[in-house]
């Protein structure tokens, strides 16, 4: 499958813990930070099987490689409603020193119409929602997000479009009021750097 590739290189924020059995094999979730050229920090939620991590011996702060790919599922638990959860499936695991690493490539079909929009600061925006298949008929549903000149040309697709594009992984914590109470969340996007595909390249 190469139509859903993610390269990351962090550190890790915790311990992995047991997430689910699939396919008679364990596996563990544990969040990756990365650190952006700005300094924000990125936190991804890595899925691994357990044997990859006995390997690795995985504490609560190794830096690490990762290479999988992006999944998504919605989340039913906790009484309020259905919440998209977005993970890294992890392929490949190793310890590197090298520098922060957070590249995603991706081709899919556009399957919910873009909002393209404008900033307060009046900078362009596009949300898109991309259809990307595996294996066994299934697909991943993965909120993406484009600036500038790639949010214009992303406003101008239509559902049922293809769209293939490199960007990068990105969290965002924001407030949310559930049952009378206002609860912390974590948003996860994918922010569209470059669209590689030849019919929807400037120009």
């Amino acid at each position: 499958m190469t139509n859903n590739i993610v390269e990351l290189c962090g550190t890790t924020a915790e311990k992995p813990k047991f997430s689910h059995v699939g396919g008679g094999e364990n596996y563990y979730i544990f969040p990756l930070k990365i650190e952006r050229l700005s300094g924000a920090i990125d936190r991804v939620n890595i899925i691994a099987r357990e044997d990859s991590l006995e390997d690795l011996e995985v504490d609560g702060s190794s830096r690490i490689v990762v290479t999988g790919e992006l999944r998504s599922y919605n989340n039913k638990q906790g009484g309020g409603g259905n919440r998209l959860v977005i993970t890294v499936l992890a392929k490949d695991l190793h310890t590197s020193d090298d520098e922060a690493k957070n590249i995603v490539r991706l081709t899919g079909v556009i399957c919910k119409a873009p909002n393209l929009r404008k900033t307060p600061m009046g900078r362009q925006i596009c949300d898109i929602m991309l259809a990307v298949n595996r294996r066994y008929g299934r697909s991943d549903y993965l909120p993406c997000i484009a600036w500038g000149r790639n949010a214009e040309i992303a406003g101008e697709l239509c559902v049922g479009d293809s769209l293939s594009f490199e960007g990068r992984i990105q969290s965002r914590k924001y407030m949310k009021s559930e049952n009378d109470t206002v609860v912390e969340r974590t948003a996860f996007e994918v922010s569209i750097v470059t669209i590689l595909e030849d019919d929807k390249e400037e120009g």
